[in-house]
């Protein structure tokens, strides 16, 4: 069974989402933010401080949301409470940035304008992003704030590390959009946390194999579906070592990330990986041949032979983790272009992992760097044909084989 996902691109349809925006620097960020909300499916509307306006004005939201933008507490002749209904509108509110200030006014019952009496009147769960100077957020006043709405149950994005705008490299920083815009699906999409306690190790990516310092053997596989694989189990609850191959995609929150470049780099990351580990899935797509020496400097093609290049067979990673499982589960990928449950039941006996997720990378829908496959999962007890489903629903649809392990 499927679980939902907030990587699902419309996960947020049909929902309200209040925005509210306090008086700090990284206000300019909330605009990402409605639009990465935007994405997701919700309804996005805005309350701002008076502050906040001196940063970015009210009519970009304005335009960006297609919604009025709330600012004073007497702004809307013909809503005398205001406040009262944006608090019950929504289905979720989000202040980014949090100032000290707002949440001071959170924790202490404090509402003398629009935006504190909104959050003090709303029965809504709350999710916050603090942004502030370092020595602001180290205040024992601050601290204790935020122990104090931690305990009545509002969600905390942050504060991250970083440069801050007062010059520091510090902590304060807001959390970036997309990090907030998950913590939002969190709160309103709750995982299971049926692989709490496990250790997941997972390839993905392509590998490269250098030719020469500057040409190499690759492949088309651009990372989406181990990076979703590794995104859903973090959600999930396991703990995730992703052996990620070159690759220009972000990494989840939360994930361990191991960077490789060549097939003997993941062989080695995901041997030591998988020695601590309860599962293993072999997303990755690994060169079958590498060069069996590649040169130290850029070969010349007027005087060095580059139409014949010797290659020797790398280590079959996925054979190498199936000979190693013991009681653990390992699952395959095969990427086929034809035949493609007929193929994946031969690599299934041939490499002796638990099960193969085969996907056809014939499709225009399904394959490497789309954000759909189309896949069957195979095993010694049965085939099952799976829907085109997005790469993060067919992620939880994996994970849940190893619900047991």
């Amino acid at each position: 069974m499927m679980t939902a996902t907030p990587n699902n691109s419309m996960l947020l349809e049909g929902k309200t989402i209040l925005l509210g925006i306090t008086g700090g620097i990284a206000a300019y960020k909330s605009c990402n933010i409605v639009r990465l909300l935007q994405k997701r499916g919700a309804r996005v509307k805005v309350v701002m401080s008076e502050h906040a306006t001196e940063f970015v004005g009210p009519l970009t939201f304005r335009a960006l949301t297609n919604e009025p933008v709330a600012v004073g507490l007497f702004d809307d002749p013909s809503d005398p409470i205001h406040h009262i209904s944006l608090a019950q509108e929504p289905d979720l509110v989000v202040v980014a940035p949090a100032t000290a200030n707002i949440i001071a006014k959170m924790a202490n019952g404090i509402a003398d304008d629009l935006i504190s009496t909104t959050l003090l009147a709303t029965p809504r769960p709350i999710v916050i992003a603090p942004a502030m100077n370092n020595g602001m957020w180290k205040a024992p006043a601050t601290q204790a704030n935020m122990a104090t709405l931690r305990e009545r149950g509002v969600h905390v994005v942050g504060p991250g590390s970083g440069y801050l705008a007062c010059g520091d490299v510090d902590t304060g920083r807001m959390s970036e959009p997309e990090d907030i815009v998950e913590a939002i699906c969190e709160v309103l999409y709750p995982a299971p946390q049926d692989l709490a306690g496990k250790r997941i190790v997972i390839t993905a990516g392509p590998t490269h194999e250098p030719i020469d310092p500057v040409r190499f053997i690759g492949n088309r596989s651009s990372g989406k579906m181990g990076i979703a694989l590794a995104g859903e189990a973090v959600r999930r609850g396991a703990a995730v070592t992703l052996v990620l191959g070159p690759t220009s995609l972000d990494v989840p929150h939360g994930v361990e990330c191991v960077r490789v470049q060549t097939a003997a780099e993941m062989l080695q990351a995901a041997l030591n990986a998988f020695q601590t580990a309860d599962a293993a899935i072999c997303a990755a797509a690994v060169a079958d041949y590498t060069p069996a020496a590649p040169a130290d400097h850029k070969l010349k093609k007027a005087n060095e032979r580059l139409d014949r290049i010797e290659l020797v067979e790398t280590v079959d990673i996925l054979a190498e983790l199936s000979r190693q499982k013991g009681e653990r589960r390992v699952i395959g990928f095969a990427a086929e272009t034809d035949n493609v449950v007929e193929y994946a039941e031969r690599k299934l006996a041939r490499k002796g992992c638990d099960a193969i997720i085969a996907n056809d990378v014939s499709r225009a829908d399904s394959g490497f760097g789309t954000d759909t496959n189309k896949a069957w999962i195979v095993s010694t007890a049965a085939t099952q044909e799976l829907p085109v489903l997005t790469k993060p629903q067919l992620a939880d649809t994996i994970l849940d084989l190893l619900k047991n392990i």
